[in-house]
């Protein structure tokens, strides 16, 4: 893995696939010390500390699905992302299907395991 910190910018979508980012995003920031997380929201409104951050690390978008969102958002700060996850093609490409907007079942938790490996996978290719 990279010796720098990397940020990682999950989706803030009220889906299913937004809360599946979102929490596989926070197990990662608690499981890896050189993982941080961006606020996409905080940075769409030029918070300064965001603004800052989202210079200072690669980021790697987590986005709840094919619409690209966090992406769009960092592109319009003039930041590049080195790659993104598209949660809902890859729980779709494991037939993983996750229905709640708010909390996670059984199915949620296994759809979080999922996306936790495809980020890492993506960051390990970094390398």
């Amino acid at each position: 893995m990279v010796e720098e910190k990397i940020s990682l910018a999950a989706c803030n979508g009220m889906s299913a696939t937004g809360l599946i980012s979102r929490v596989a995003v926070a197990d990662l920031i608690d499981e890896d010390e050189k993982l941080i997380s961006i606020c996409i929201t905080a940075t769409s409104t030029d918070k300064p500390a965001f603004v800052k951050l989202i210079k200072k690390y690669p980021i790697l978008g987590v986005n709840g699905c094919n619409n690209n969102c966090v992406g769009h958002i960092l592109k319009t700060k003039g930041v590049d992302i080195f790659g993104d996850v598209d949660v809902l093609s890859e729980l779709n490409d494991a037939q993983c299907h996750p229905k709640n907007v708010a909390r996670l079942d059984e199915v949620g938790e296994e759809a979080v395991d999922i996306i936790k490996s495809k980020i890492y996978e993506k960051i390990r290719n970094l390398d």
